[in-house]
């Protein structure tokens, strides 16, 4: 679930994100030591909303490498000898 105060963060790059990340997984484990139920569900929505954003940039950094999808489940003898037939 999103936090419903966090709404654009497309403008951050991948290393804020990571950070605030770092960040707010402190303060969430200081939340759950503290018994703070209402702190941990909210901080709980902000770490969802950074995380689908790092995804998305995560995704947008592998589709500009272009890597292949297959795997290949050919035996070991075969690999070598495909291109010599």
């Amino acid at each position: 679930m999103k936090h419903p105060f966090i709404h654009d963060l497309s403008d951050k790059t991948l290393e804020d994100i990571q950070t605030t990340l770092a960040s707010l997984t402190t303060k969430l484990n200081y939340a759950y030591r503290t018994g703070n139920g209402a702190l941990i569900h909210q901080l709980q929505m902000a770490m969802d909303s950074y995380r689908e954003e790092a995804g998305k940039k995560m995704d947008e950094i592998l589709s500009k490498q272009n890597l292949k999808n297959q795997v290949s489940i050919q035996k070991e003898g075969e690999i070598g000898n495909q291109n010599r037939t």
